[in-house]
């Protein structure tokens, strides 16, 4: 990421601490002039609203897409190309509990008013949120503004007052039977992958009347969770984690079994009456240029193969490719196991044997805590240094929004207002703290174990490492503390140079004996799947997908990726919750004639 970006201190910005004021007043004096300038188009009336460092995040409402907009002159550029083609109407001040005007202060030397509005273009209705920072003279500015487009006008989704009814060609079953099957090979949408993204994005677009069909090589739906290391157990909250219209039972464990969540996902799909063919590979795929449309070959498992034809194609097969595993010499003569994390299933068959783990993130501190619960002698080899949190303190960095009891669709849009480079000095503070205080004495530990440990991309934390890498960390549960009293051993310092007949050995002339060396070593290239089903080609005109550009904008996922037709939806169950319904609606709009691609660019 190349823009600098700074933090609009107290003494940068040449003003004293502001005290409480009338917040609501100064609230409301802002968006009045604010409303007014946008409403009537005058795009300098409504930059002059902006600090000289201001920026603009916006989803779908200006721009047609995700964007960020970084410095009061991109600021300007983005809307005297797109604030009179959008027509900005019906702003007005969100002024319930969770949204009203609010000082925040983060840290002493940081002050917000925070504002949320809602607005209507000609295509929709959204939300917006402005962070105002105080100015010399008594004048608050905006540091930062999030707009974010929620619904399309004249397509609501079909839930509450607007849910659809189950047509009445049949009994019930006998008439999701036909919708699920495509008699006429018609889907408007094909998904590949039924796991959490996959069926997010279904159900938003079964909501929104566009007929989808989700496509798993699985035999059910969960069974990519099903299928990983059974003591797999998610990192994040139930809170964080919620999935669109059925949320998790008030009664769920804080942090979900694997195995619970799968089951979770078949019921979801069963309740949502979400369209899934399982058992089922897509062979081959070919794009129309002319009737712009695909023409998709799909395996159903039995001596049945299907043509469909879909205007779109999604791509929600997971963080990643196909599984990375080093080539180290001499696995031919290894006599024990070799296996990627992928396919790890449990420590159980290898009771009384001796472990290795290659890699220290997450699958690597999970698989070895599952060998050490089944007293399997197990050493981690750590290849380089990780950034490691523990989960109190991981709630703590993602704040108040995500705690139980505060509504899930606000906490994503507080969560998303923030452009990523901000968003990275703000966490750089945090991180900071929580290292000297919550995660002091596992760090100490660490370092006294001989574990490498760093702060992250810019010692910003895990969500750089998240948008850039998709990994390079450890969410501490329990694993940690055996590291550090040495339950769990540790191998770092010399690269591997061989395998041997018995085990592993290291440049530095160690050796480790092992009977199963795991590969906890990542994944490839999110586009390898696309080469696989799509081919060369098609996967030419695709642009680096996932990573952040130069203004901290997640690349080629949720939004246009360079080939007509083709998605990507990626990201952990937070993440694919808010964005599949920006993904739907981008369809959608193109389905009703309301989008043109050439609008997207500009």
């Amino acid at each position: 990421m190349g823009r600098e970006v700074h933090l609009p201190t107290l003494h940068r910005l040449g003003v004293k601490d502001p005290g409480d004021g009338c917040v609501k007043e100064l609230a409301t004096r802002w968006f009045t002039t604010f409303s007014k300038a946008a409403q009537e188009n005058d795009v300098p009336a409504t930059t002059a609203l902006f600090t000289d460092d201001g920026n603009w995040k916006d989803v779908l409402a200006l721009t047609w897409d995700l964007r960020t907009f970084v410095g009061k002159q991109a600021v300007t550029h983005m809307l005297n190309a797109r604030l009179a083609a959008s027509a900005l109407t019906n702003l007005h001040l969100h002024d319930d509990t969770f949204r009203a005007p609010l000082l925040q202060r983060p840290w002493s030397d940081l002050v917000f008013l925070r504002v949320c509005f809602g607005f209507s273009t000609k295509v929709g209705q959204g939300t917006g949120i402005a962070y105002l920072v105080p100015l010399p003279g008594g004048d608050w500015k905006a540091y930062s503004l999030f707009t974010c487009l929620e619904s399309l006008t004249g397509f609501p989704e079909k839930i509450g007052a607007l849910r659809h009814s189950t047509p009445n060609h049949g009994t019930w079953a006998e008439d999701r039977e036909r919708e699920s099957d495509f008699p006429n090979n018609d889907p408007t949408v094909v998904i590949l992958g039924a796991g959490h993204t996959g069926l997010e994005i279904g159900a938003r677009l079964k909501y929104l009347g566009v007929p989808t069909l989700a496509i798993d090589k699985q035999s059910r739906v969960g069974d990519t969770w099903r299928h990983r290391y059974k003591s797999l157990c998610l990192h994040g909250t139930t809170w964080y984690n919620q999935t669109p219209y059925l949320p998790f039972p008030c009664t769920w464990p804080t942090y979900m079994p694997a195995l619970k969540l799968a089951d979770w996902l078949e019921a979801y799909a069963h309740f949502l009456e979400l369209n899934v063919w399982t058992s089922s590979t897509i062979t081959k795929t070919t794009w129309n240029e002319e009737s712009k449309a695909w023409t998709i070959e799909v395996d159903k498992g039995t001596t049945e193969t299907r043509i469909l034809t879909a205007r779109h194609l999604v791509f929600a097969t997971g963080f990643g490719g196909h599984p990375v595993s080093p080539d180290i010499p001499g696995k031919e003569v290894f006599k024990g196991t070799i296996v990627h994390s992928a396919n790890f299933t449990s420590a159980a068959e290898y009771i009384g044997k001796k472990a290795v783990v290659i890699g220290a993130c997450n699958s690597g501190h999970d698989i070895s805590q599952d060998f050490l619960d089944h007293g399997i002698d197990v050493t981690m080899y750590q290849r380089s240094s990780n950034y490691v949190v523990s989960q109190k303190a991981a709630s703590l960095l993602l704040g108040e929004d995500f705690g139980e009891g505060f509504p899930t669709e606000l906490a994503d849009m507080n969560n998303a207002s923030w452009p990523a480079l901000i968003a990275r000095l703000l966490q750089q503070r945090k991180v900071a703290k929580v290292v000297a205080t919550v995660d002091k004495e596992l760090y100490d530990g660490l370092a006294r174990a001989g574990f490498k440990t760093n702060l992250g991309p810019h010692n910003a934390g895990i969500v750089p490492l998240i948008y850039g890498r998709s990994g390079g960390f450890h969410l501490d549960t329990r694993t940690g503390k055996h590291i550090i009293n040495g339950d769990i051993k540790l191998k770092q310092g010399s690269v591997i140079d061989s395998f041997t007949e018995t085990g592993l050995k290291f440049a530095d002339g160690t050796e480790l004996e092992a009977s199963i060396v795991v590969f906890a070593t990542g994944y490839g290239d999110h586009r390898d799947v696309l080469r696989d089903i799509c081919g060369p080609e098609v996967a030419s005109k695709v642009g680096p997908i996932w990573g952040l550009d130069e203004d901290g904008q997640v690349m080629g996922a949720w939004r246009d990726c360079g080939h007509e037709g083709l998605w990507f939806g990626i990201g952990s169950l937070s993440i694919s919750r808010f964005h599949s319904a920006h993904l739907a609606m981008q369809i959608k709009a193109i389905e009703e004639g309301i989008l043109k691609r050439s609008e997207v660019v500009f």
